[in-house]
């Protein structure tokens, strides 16, 4: 009997090469304050993901649910407006499957971004980091199963993310003079937020933001040999270093406010990648 996880992204790969046709350089998950980007998009081809097989709706404000494909900064792009969540009640096959279908579809290189609450004291709200290394907290894995066609078995994680993007995001970042500090990014289930001794925790763990998204996407990317870029936005600081109650309201109002630089930042980065 056919592995589930293959069929569905056999059905989605198949469903974008249909509608938007050539292949992308580059696919992108845009998360809560990274939605700006699109904007860049040159004659943009708009697939809802409700025209995807296999895409269930999203459910989280700041996640529009479209993937937009067309021209930035030189590179053809796939752009993932919107993402799916552990906590939403979807296993991790699900979450994956947009990264999984991407890269059937052919697209070579994956950058990943994400709102995170900051642990380390140096990140304060607004700032971005570019994710130098993760701790998976969320109890699930895409890749547990038969291996699908396409990937590894037991994928090297010693260097999740990409040297050589990290390092180009830093040269783009000190140009732009946008501040942007390496770190490590945490992924919990949520939905809930951290209590303060969770978060004390993490930080014993050597974790220095935390969310909840992310990891699963990094992994399956990985598992094909697919270089991954993630950055993450700063929102708030998380619970026990802030004076007030965390909201998401917070979070989206970070992300609006550092709308501009997250695009700038991406379209930099991608404008001086090597072609694939």
């Amino acid at each position: 009997m056919p592995d589930p996880r293959a069929v569905a992204v056999a059905a989605a790969a198949g469903a974008l090469r249909q509608r938007a046709g050539a292949a992308p350089e580059v696919a992108i998950v845009l998360g809560s304050g990274f939605g700006g980007l699109v904007a860049e998009l040159a004659d943009p081809i708009v697939i809802e993901y409700a025209g995807i097989p296999g895409f269930p709706a999203t459910t989280v404000a700041g996640h529009r649910g479209a993937l937009q494909v067309g021209e930035l900064a030189g590179r053809r792009c796939a752009l993932f407006a919107g993402r799916f969540h552990l906590y939403e009640g979807h296993d991790a096959a699900t979450v994956a499957l947009p990264v999984r279908a991407a890269i059937r579809w052919g697209a070579r290189r994956l950058f990943v971004t994400n709102a995170a609450g900051g642990i380390n004291r140096l990140l304060g709200a607004g700032d971005l980091m570019l994710i130098d290394d993760h701790i998976n907290l969320m109890w699930d894995n895409p890749l547990v199963g038969p291996v699908l066609e396409g990937e590894a078995r037991f994928p090297d994680m010693s260097a999740p993310y990409d040297r050589d993007l990290m390092a180009l995001a830093e040269r783009v970042a000190l140009a732009e003079r946008i501040r942007l500090l390496r770190g490590v990014y945490c992924a919990l289930a949520g939905p809930s937020y951290e209590t303060p001794a969770e978060i004390r925790m993490l930080a014993r763990l050597g974790a220095d933001a935390v969310g909840m998204s992310t990891v699963p996407e990094v992994l399956v990317a990985r598992a094909a040999g697919v270089p991954v870029l993630g950055l993450s936005l700063i929102t708030n600081p998380a619970a026990g270093l802030a004076a007030g109650p965390l909201s998401h309201d917070e979070v989206m109002a970070a992300g609006e406010r550092a709308r501009e630089a997250s695009a700038r930042l991406l379209r930099g980065i991608i404008a001086g990648s090597d072609p694939a």
